[in-house]
């Protein structure tokens, strides 16, 4: 007798998530994530040995982009493509800079990876959007825990809920998070950031043309958002400096994102894969 597999659901539609993930909003707070997930010793090898990051960073921040959404708005093939993310992890292992071994999908390290997500938003939500209530920030890490399971983590690798997360996450905050090679290079890389090879053809001509001046100004912005966006705590744990300043430059760049964002039309709010299931939802 064989029993049928159930997929993991994705999020709802109308969820939290929902609005959150397909928001061009969400784009500034992607480098805080990867950074925080890249100074755990294992997660930042993984990087450093096996990603494509350096050689091809826009193809790489596409496809992961592209990844993302597929876990909320990707319907019935969400599952599919947290599956196909495991079969992609399944050969990255090696040693991590103190000489441990190191696995991709070992469960500490693939659900940290995930863990990051909800401080990040929960935290940058404060700057780009409207605070959330305690009902919204429960309801976000709920659908957080659907991503994760999407992603093919078991819920005894998750805390279940909001309060078995913070010990658990200031835990890791204490006893792995470091300021390691990768993370100085996703901070202030030190080789020339190629010029980017995909979106309209106008906009890569214009990009060509002006990279030498574009590239340090965007180098500076991307600094400046993976810092500030990312939780103090956090940021305190891997050893990146933050001044009061930065802070209120924050502030005021956030305040201009608050007024502007809003009131942009549906197409260029949201990323691509997002308009698609929110008209079909609406349909």
């Amino acid at each position: 007798m064989t029993s049928e597999r159930t997929d993991p659901v994705p999020p709802p539609p109308g969820g939290v998530l929902w609005s959150l993930v397909g928001d061009i909003r969400m784009l500034l707070t992607l480098p805080a994530a990867l950074t925080m997930q890249v100074a755990h010793p294992a997660v930042g090898a993984g990087v450093d040995d096996h990603s494509v990051f350096r050689t091809d960073p826009w193809g790489r921040g596409e496809r992961s982009l592209v990844s993302l959404q597929m876990w909320v708005y990707g319907g019935d093939q969400a599952a599919e493509e947290g599956r196909r993310l495991r079969r992609l992890h399944k050969t990255i292992q090696g040693t991590d800079a103190h000489g441990r071994n190191y696995h991709a999908l070992s469960p500490a390290y693939y659900a940290w990876v995930h863990a990051t997500g909800y401080p990040v938003f929960r935290h940058a939500q404060r700057y780009l959007g409207r605070p959330f209530t305690e009902a919204q920030e429960r309801q976000l890490y709920a659908e957080w825990l659907q991503v994760g399971r999407i992603l093919g983590i078991h819920d005894r690798d998750m805390p279940q809920t909001i309060e078995e997360f913070w010990p658990y996450y200031r835990k890791v905050l204490d006893e792995e998070l470091e300021k390691n090679a990768v993370v100085r290079e996703l901070i202030a890389p030190e080789g020339p950031i190629p010029v980017p090879d995909r979106g309209p053809r106008w906009l890569l001509t214009l990009l060509r043309l002006t990279w030498p001046w574009v590239c340090p100004r965007f180098v500076r912005l991307r600094r400046f958002v993976t810092v500030g966006l990312m939780p103090p705590d956090a940021r305190r744990a891997i050893g990146l400096e933050w001044t009061d300043e930065q802070e209120r430059r924050l502030r005021r760049f956030g305040r201009v994102v608050r007024v502007v964002v809003p009131v942009l039309p549906e197409r260029l709010r949201y990323l691509p894969l997002a308009r698609r299931a929110r008209r079909a939802a609406r349909g």
